[in-house]
């Protein structure tokens, strides 16, 4: 269960257009990196996104996308490993994606027994 610092990382993380951009492009599949047909379809490493991948999307450094994508890590909201002096982006956080949403859906239906109750008493 996310706690509400944890929430308020999440969206501070997100709240940022170009880490919105490349949390958006991981959660969809939007970047395509040179993955090494050699290794087997189940090596993480093998299938990752790698840091430069992303970097070459954008109009910022190497050193700029890379804290962009620590603040999105620090958020847990995607999950990178490090192998050798290259950095990976294996997927989005799965669990975490899943509590946002079971979030939203929680203020949704509260705001809508509130509202639905207030119209009662009119």
């Amino acid at each position: 269960m996310l706690e509400m610092n944890d929430k308020i990382k999440i969206f501070k993380a997100l709240g940022n257009e170009t880490r919105f951009l490349i949390f958006k492009n991981i959660f969809t599949g939007g970047y395509a990196c040179s993955i090494d047909e050699s290794k087997p379809s189940d090596d993480i490493i093998a299938q990752a996104t790698c840091v430069t991948t992303i970097a070459e999307h954008f109009n910022f450094s190497l050193p700029t996308i890379s804290r962009h994508l620590k603040e999105l890590k620090d958020a847990k909201i995607i999950i990178m490993t490090k192998k050798s002096n290259k950095i990976f982006i294996e997927e989005p956080n799965p669990e975490i994606i899943k509590e946002l949403s079971l979030c939203f859906t929680e203020l949704a239906d509260n705001y809508n027994n509130i509202f639905q109750f207030d119209n009662t008493k009119k």
